[in-house]
Parts: structure tokens; sequence; C-alpha cells
């Protein structure tokens, strides 16, 4: 019975390390979405001025476990990580569950696609369905990082 147990607790950790990388290109850093903002701010792979962002700006408005998919659906327009996110163009990779609407999808499912800050915050229908909300990707774009001011 216990195996059992191990074996779950293992398939949940290999799962959320699926979405803790942090990835970058010429123009964009890629962070994956369930790495806290604590652990972001130590690795010394992420460019230094984000992990200042992070802990400047981010973890003065949430705690160190705080994780970009959780920190997502809580922002406000008025709040200090809102503007810093929106200065640095940061989009999210999200997988959404869709129902079969009998036209364009046949079956039910969830529709995987990049949304932007304010499509995220503005949207009513996201938040409703938050709890079944896959946030995979968290995308910033590093001209837009250097226009922040920490």
């Amino acid at each position: 019975m216990r195996l059992k147990g191990i074996r779950h607790e293992m398939e949940t950790e290999m799962a959320d390390n699926d979405f803790k990388y942090m990835i970058q290109d010429i123009s964009n850093i890629y962070i994956g979405a369930r790495s806290t903002y604590g652990e972001l701010a130590e690795n010394e792979e992420l460019p230094h001025k984000l992990r200042e962002v992070i802990v400047r700006i981010f973890l003065k408005e949430v705690a160190e476990d705080t994780t970009p998919e959780n920190h997502l659906f809580y922002l406000t327009k008025d709040s200090a990580s809102y503007r810093a996110m929106k200065k640095m163009r940061t989009q999210f990779r999200m997988s959404v569950w869709q129902e079969a609407d009998g036209k364009k999808r046949k079956k039910p499912g969830y529709v995987n696609r990049e949304y932007t800050l304010d499509e995220v915050v503005d949207s009513e229908e996201l938040h409703r369905k938050k709890d079944t909300i896959v946030v995979e990707e968290m995308h910033i774009s590093k001209l837009g990082l250097a226009m922040v001011v920490v």
C-alpha cells in the first residue's frame, strides 16, 4: 500500500519538474510556470536584472514559494508586479479546457495557446476556469526586460 503512495508522490514530483525550467534564446526568456520565485531568484542562469525584478518587485507582494502559475490569477492592474510584467511584455502559455460546441470543436479537450498578460487579467472567463487551466510557461521579452527600472 505504501508503495502506491511513494509512486504517486514520484509521479507528481516528476510532473511538477516538467514545468520547472529556464530557457533563453536571442530575444526571449522562457520560464516553467511551476518554478517558485525563491528558486528563480537563486538561479544563476537567469539574467541578473530578472532576478532583481523578482526580488525587488515580485517578492515584495508575494511569498517566496509563489509560482508564476499561482501569481497570475491574483494580479491586479494597480500592482507593481503587473506593471513590471507589462513592461517585460510577459506572456503565458496555457492549456485551457474547451467544451465541444458541435461546430469547430467536435470533442472536448485542452487547447494550448499563448496569452498576453492583459488577456488573462481582463478575462472573467479565464478567472472562472482557473482551477482547470494548466499554466505551462511564462515568456519574457529580453527587450522588455531592458525597459524595466529596478
